[in-house]
């Protein structure tokens, strides 16, 4: 990247040799120490290569005593660019200033991204920014990451590390997310463990407690599984934290109901508008900014802009608005079907845990009054052990 910035602005360009022996015009350049790159041999005494503009005047003094050819194809760069304004001298200085003011605000931070966060939102990240004097438009070198770091953890509990990294106009973020503490359990505080779920008892794990149930018989929902209450010999009862793990099989049963009609889109006029973000101001290309209907699917493309490769404090936006109405389509038992039993296997999915499994589905459907209700029957493999408090009365 820094050399091709450096090329830009040394200037280079494209030359054609046409040499019997082009190896000559090679071993010139190796002696006179010029630079050359992107050689390309076009024929056995024909090729071509890039060169920067000095090194290119070197070699056009230098191959006069040789018998070639030398073509200038292409000039690209910052001084030709400039060359073309030798007689114009207020473009030359609106370019001058606009030079200048391209490199004192790639001082300021004009963009921000945001790596690494998950569960807190990159708003709520840039607004804890903001609280703490990094907002576009801030000096980039007035940044202090040790002292924002400071400041924003507090802000942001869920957040165990942060900083920010400036390189030129923009504001690297980069976060990492606290790993909550697992919850302890309870020893002191008498539970039960109850079925959430009925079905028929696989496996039973009573870490604390006494086991209620055994492998092959059938629960209820809420029936107790491992009581923290526990008969004595001597002393009566004892109120322990019933504690564990039970697997069982169940057994679900699920309806939905889809309609046989449906609305489709139907796509007809296209608008299209363009705006230049600049900082937090949009400067817009378009006079009226309201769409005409009300129904419309908007795709918005942003792209950074660039100077001779360096990135500019803008964004051209592009916002494409295309118009549609929506009409009644009848719609295929056989593909209600299969979105009613993607819907109900999703919410199936939902009820299971992380060492739950699903072993087998099966899925049906018939109409009624003009629509589809899909059924689908499955057997799981569950843990369905939950731990409910044993209520104690605590007066003398």
């Amino acid at each position: 990247m820094l050399e091709k910035i450096v090329n830009q602005l040394q200037g280079k360009v494209r030359v054609r040799v046409v040499s019997g022996f082009p190896e000559r015009i090679l071993n010139l350049c190796g002696a006179q120490k010029l630079s050359f790159w992107n050689l390309r041999w076009e024929s056995p005494t024909e090729f071509t290569c890039e060169l920067s503009r000095q090194d290119w005047y070197r070699l056009r003094r230098a191959a006069k005593k040789l018998d070639c050819t030398l073509t200038l194809e292409k000039k690209a760069g910052v001084p030709f660019f400039l060359g073309r304004f030798r007689r114009r001298h207020v473009l030359l200085a609106g370019l001058c200033l606009c030079g200048a003011l391209l490199f004192f605000g790639s001082f300021f931070i004009w963009d921000f991204t945001i790596e690494g966060n998950d569960t807190v939102s990159d708003e709520e990240i840039l607004r804890a920014l903001q609280e703490n004097g990094i907002t576009i438009g801030t000096f980039g070198f007035s940044v202090d990451a040790e002292d924002l770091r400071n400041h924003v953890l507090l802000e942001i509990p869920e957040l165990s590390w942060i900083t920010v990294n400036v390189s030129g106009c923009q504001a690297h973020v980069q976060v990492r997310e606290r790993i909550p503490a697992p919850e302890l359990a309870n020893k002191r505080k008498p539970t039960n463990v109850v079925a959430a779920q009925a079905g028929l008892i696989l496996k039973v794990q009573a870490l604390d407690g006494q086991a209620m149930v055994l492998p092959g018989t059938t629960v209820e929902k809420g029936q107790i599984l491992i009581s923290g209450v526990v008969d004595t010999d001597t002393k009566g009862a004892r109120i322990l934290a019933g504690m564990g793990k039970v697997y069982a099989r169940t057994w679900y049963r699920l309806t939905t109901t889809l309609p046989l009609t449906e609305e489709k889109k139907v796509y007809g006029r296209e608008e299209t508008k363009y705006a230049l973000d600049f900082g937090t101001t949009r400067i817009k290309f378009y006079r009226n900014s309201s769409i005409e209907g009300k129904n419309y699917d908007k795709i918005t493309t942003r792209r950074r802009l660039t100077f001779f490769g360096i990135p500019l404090p803008a964004i051209w936006v592009r916002e494409n608005y295309h118009i549609y109405v929506t009409e009644p389509v009848s719609v295929q038992p056989a593909e209600a079907e299969a979105k009613g039993k993607r819907i109900l296997a999703e919410y199936l999915n939902s009820q299971m845990g992380e060492e739950d499994s699903v072993s087998s589905t099966l899925c049906s459907s018939r109409q009624k009054d003009g629509a589809l209700v899909v059924t689908l029957t499955a057997e799981c493999k569950q843990q369905i052990g939950k731990t409910v408090d044993i209520l104690t009365d605590t007066k003398d």
